[in-house]
């Protein structure tokens, strides 16, 4: 038993259809693929988003943790150097150390944002891709 596709607004069967129906049919199908593919894609970007902001919001919390750590041990190192020499020099030394690390995480830092690519709706992409291919198959069939 062989099924034919038939057209819901006259009840013909496809292989019935005129050219221009076929491919005002077609014209819709695809308009309405594309939509599903920005909605798609616009929910992936939005939990990506959510998902991006709480992590950002941690790091936030543990940075700043980190830094009153970091500073109670600078305390400690500028009062041990204390010990040996006079408390001025001790700071400037300390401080001086601390620059130099800032300045050089600054600039690995820098280099690291250079190479982050923009963040993408791959899901989306790869099944758009695939949408693609598939209409282009069946267009040469």
């Amino acid at each position: 038993m062989t099924e034919q596709a038939t057209d819901n607004d006259t009840g013909r069967s496809a292989s019935d259809a005129s050219t221009a129906q076929l491919v005002s049919r077609l014209g819709e199908q695809v308009s309405t693929l594309i939509r599903s593919e920005l909605r798609l894609a616009q929910v992936e970007l939005q939990e990506k988003g959510k998902r991006a902001g709480i992590g950002v919001g941690l790091f936030g919390g543990a940075g700043i943790v980190a830094l009153f750590g970091a500073g109670a041990l600078v305390a400690c190192a500028i009062l041990a150097l204390a010990l040996i020499m006079d408390a001025w020099l001790a700071a400037l030394i300390v401080g001086v150390v601390l620059l130099a690390v800032a300045g050089i995480l600054a600039l690995i830092g820098r280099r690291q944002v250079k190479q982050a690519t923009p963040p993408l709706p791959t899901e989306a992409v790869e099944g758009l891709k695939q949408d693609i291919q598939t209409v282009k198959e069946r267009r040469h069939s």
